[in-house]
């Protein structure tokens, strides 16, 4: 018990003097900017963050806002920031906010955790922030520390392993300064207990660090066991009179939900879909893309068609080549975009 006192009191003094205090949700104790930020932060680095977090406030202000939002300009928003459930989740979220709590955020973690897309850590981190609510975290880069500082064996998904974290982040909780000893383990996880080069020289808690110790930095966390990855292939038919490309709206689940992607499919089956009569075909380079579970490759085939087209299909629509990448797509299809535009010359 001693060391993870110590372990506490350490990360809070580091905190106060050398850890980050100028992120832009750090200078609020609003529940909605803390809630997006976190949300944000999910599978993705700060400087990221950063630009899409200002677009997204300056857009929608607060949580009523986003409530009222149509689905297709958060996702629109969101373009770019990858694992879209996310933005469904956010604006379910929002909008049960909206009804069930008049548009005031609930306070305790078990409230906090019903609703859409918040976990356990993400409940937590938002009671911490907000509320100052005594209420323990573990995200990655938590787990990360945790498992390097007090020598925790085994793959952190496994459930033993992952019980046994929580056990010990809700032992580590301090009984004042619960704000700074939070972003403390965030800090400390992001900029110095990272994933690989840790800077151990630098670090606040290093000497009880049991991974320094017995020099297994590189060992732990613990990798969860590896799968064969599986491979998938999909064409997809950038349709284009020359100026403009025929894009078309996903539906709101599943891969890239809500977002303007081109066709997919063989092109005659394309052409025949629309009844679209298809002329000079191009094949572009293709290239992989990996999610979290499969690895992608896109195969590219850029179709000219007769400009006098009308896109009359709900979801369809012709976005101008020099502005499709900003029009609400996801990341691989904006390289496609950018292979047209080279392509066009």
């Amino acid at each position: 018990m001693a060391a993870q006192n110590r372990f506490t009191e350490d990360l809070i003094a580091w905190q106060k003097t050398a850890g980050r205090h100028d992120l832009p949700w750090q200078k609020t104790q609003d529940p909605y900017r803390i809630w997006l930020s976190e949300i944000m932060l999910q599978q993705t680095q700060v400087s990221t963050v950063i630009p899409y977090y200002a677009r997204f406030l300056a857009s929608f202000p607060d949580v009523l806002a986003l409530a009222a939002a149509p689905i297709d300009l958060v996702i629109e928003h969101w373009a770019g920031l990858g694992y879209y459930a996310r933005a469904r989740n956010l604006h379910r979220c929002a909008q049960q906010i909206a009804t069930v709590y008049a548009g005031k955020f609930p306070k305790t973690e078990a409230q906090l955790e019903e609703l859409p897309g918040i976990g356990r850590s993400t409940a937590a981190a938002i009671a911490a922030f907000a509320f100052g609510r005594r209420a323990a975290i573990l995200d990655g880069n938590v787990k990360r520390v945790l498992c390097r500082q007090f020598g925790v064996d085994g793959f952190p998904g496994a459930k033993a392993v992952h019980d046994r974290l929580w056990d010990l982040a809700e032992s580590l909780l301090p009984e004042n300064d619960i704000e700074v000893y939070t972003q403390g383990l965030m800090d400390l996880g992001a900029t110095l207990c990272t994933r690989s080069r840790p800077r151990c020289g630098d670090c606040p808690v290093a000497a009880g660090c049991v991974a320094k110790r017995d020099g297994r930095q590189g060992e732990l966390p613990e990798a969860k066991p590896r799968a064969a990855v599986p491979e998938r292939t999909s064409t997809f038919v950038l349709l284009t009179d020359g100026q403009r490309l025929l894009l078309e709206r996903r539906p709101p689940s599943g891969l890239w939900g809500g977002l303007l992607v081109p066709p997919e499919g063989d092109p005659a089956a394309v052409a025949a879909r629309f009844g679209l009569a298809l002329g000079e075909i191009t094949q572009l380079p293709p290239f992989k893309h990996v999610f979290t579970h499969f690895r992608l490759t896109l195969e590219p085939m850029l179709c000219r068609i007769d400009a006098r087209f009308q896109a009359a299909e709900p979801g369809l629509e012709w976005v101008e080549i020099g502005r499709a990448a900003d029009a609400g797509v996801p990341a691989p299809i904006k390289k496609l975009i950018r292979q047209v535009a080279s392509a066009r010359g």
